[in-house]
């Protein structure tokens, strides 16, 4: 679960808000000063809520002794539904036209799309066009996305991580929408970097949340969790976390309203939600996306998990791989494509029911920056940190994998090195020809299961040690299950560009270290030795 203490409290106790200069009541003046083409109040007055106010208070009146503004970073994690971006939208123009404006700043909200841009600016304008006072001072470019304040020359623009190169830029306020959503890190780097350049600067992440650990959303978000939790002491950055615990009853309508605060408000439709929510009893996918978007529950990258990788993560004690140099061990070699992932798992029983693995992984090392942006994975700081070996040229060399193979040989009592037959051969061959003991698995259904649901019993029961490493965890957590009528069942990708290859390999591994036990599950009816292949 969610630990309590991230949940901002202070935004519903009345506690006092610091304001010494006025700021935080100026902005909330400014707020309320705007109209809204969809807004029911009269004269179209734009709506801040209490919960909406205090937020406003709390990033713009605190200030050090020298006037200058303590956060400057503002982490805003909020459901769909909460009006997140007529907020941000308001936030910007306080920045362009309001009382936060720089002469001629850059005001800039960024998105992960074109599509994803135009909306946040689409509220903007219609906040503008919906006031005569603001349309005088105000020029909108549809065009350009942009709005300039005719008397400051500062100007808000709404860009997309599409958009290519943003260097150069020298932003006062940024806005990244649903961080969630964007696929590299690029655009985030240029921005961030730009910040610095300006005192006063303001980041504000305004953000759903989204679904694995290898993106810079999950990494943000994270740290807002620390400093929330008292873990790390960092008053520039000010976490708001809107979100429910993993564990929590997602049909809970008291869960909804603790994480929803538009609910008090008439906001997000309680009778919407409900009927989410009873088509999700029915319909996995929706329940998951319920969770993720309505309860901002941060998911797995599969949608249908193969385990709970909380309970996954209890097996991240480091492996010790000098302990284990006498101890059988068996291989389980995933290989690819020239161009794609190739994995080596190394895995040995830990006496007590129990698996320890290591893995070794290989890509070409040409274009890594590119297959990172395709995987949404940083493959180029895993090869920094040696969890990944980039091997020369633009394709997998095959020689370094049958060469780490041979060293695992020479190291480690290696009972036998499993392969999967596809693309096995270019290394397969070799080993074989100098009597190393190769097998090759022969998948289906049947030969799958058995050992499947092995792996399942060994990780549900912490009796699975992985060192932690973050490519085959990364590997796992794309993880779906098929079965079929029989009740047999494969691994799959959740998604088609996720990658399973290490956890592939780890039940291959599995596969065979199980078989070598006295007693195994290749003892039981559910497999036969013409299932493998030697």
């Amino acid at each position: 679960m969610v630990m309590t203490t991230t949940f901002p409290t202070w935004v519903f106790d009345g506690s006092a808000i610091p304001d010494p200069l006025g700021c935080g009541e100026r902005a909330v003046k400014f707020l309320r000063a705007l109209k809204h083409p969809k807004s029911p109040a009269k004269g179209q007055a734009f709506q801040i809520n209490p919960w909406q106010e205090r937020i406003v208070r709390r990033i713009y009146g605190p200030r050090h002794e020298d006037g200058t503004r303590i956060v400057k970073t503002v982490v805003l994690l909020l459901p769909r539904g909460n009006r997140k971006t007529s907020l941000s939208a308001a936030l910007a123009l306080l920045h362009t036209i309001g009382a936060e404006r720089v002469p001629g700043g850059e005001v800039i909200s960024a998105a992960a799309d074109r599509k994803q841009a135009r909306l946040g600016f689409a509220e903007a304008t219609g906040i503008i066009r919906s006031d005569p006072r603001l349309m005088k001072v105000s020029d909108v470019v549809d065009s350009k996305n942009r709005i300039t304040s005719t008397r400051h020359g500062s100007f808000y623009e709404a860009i997309s991580c599409d958009a290519g190169t943003q260097h150069g830029r020298t932003p006062v306020f940024v806005l990244a929408d649903e961080l969630h959503a964007w696929k590299k890190r690029d655009l985030w780097d240029v921005l961030r970097s730009g910040l610095v350049k300006t005192p006063g600067s303001l980041l504000v992440v305004a953000t759903t949340a989204g679904r694995g650990q290898e993106n810079i959303a999950h990494d943000i978000v994270e740290d807002a969790r620390k400093v929330a939790r008292g873990e790390v002491v960092d008053p520039s950055i000010l976490p708001i976390l809107f979100e429910a615990g993993k564990d929590e009853d997602w049909r809970d309508e008291a869960v909804w309203h603790r994480v929803n605060p538009g609910l008090a408000h008439g906001y997000p439709d309680i009778e919407g939600l409900r009927q989410l929510a009873r088509e999700g009893e029915r319909r996995p996918g929706d329940r998951e996306a319920f969770r993720q978007l309505n309860l901002n529950i941060w998911l797995d990258h599969s949608a249908d998990p193969f385990v709970d990788m909380g309970v996954y993560d209890e097996g991240a004690a480091p492996v010790d791989l000098d302990a284990l140099e006498g101890e059988p061990c068996w291989l389980g070699v995933d290989m690819s494509t020239t161009t794609d992932l190739t994995s080596v798992v190394a895995c040995w029983r830990d006496g007590d029911g129990g698996y320890i693995v290591h893995p070794f992984f290989f890509c070409p090392a040409d274009n890594l920056r590119a297959r990172a942006d395709r995987d949404g994975v940083p493959y180029p700081q895993w090869a920094d940190d040696g969890f990944i070996t980039p091997t020369p040229g633009n394709v997998v060399d095959y020689r370094a994998v049958e060469a780490r193979i041979r060293e695992l040989c020479g190291r480690f009592r290696v009972q036998e090195i499993a392969f999967d037959k596809a693309y096995a051969q270019p290394v397969m061959g070799p080993l074989n020809d100098d009597g190393l003991p190769v097998a090759i698995l022969q998948l289906g259904w049947v030969t799958q299961s058995p050992a499947l649901n092995e792996l399942e019993r060994a990780i549900v029961s912490q009796r699975f040690r992985h060192g932690g490493h973050p490519v085959l965890r990364w590997c796992f957590e794309n993880v779906a299950i098929q079965t079929d009528p029989a009740g047999n069942r494969t691994m799959h990708k959740g998604k088609s560009r996720d990658r399973i290859d290490g956890a592939f390999a780890t039940w291959m591994a599995i596969s065979r270290a199980a078989a070598g036990e006295a007693t195994s599950i290749y003892e039981s009816d559910e497999w036969s030795p013409e299932l493998m292949v030697m």
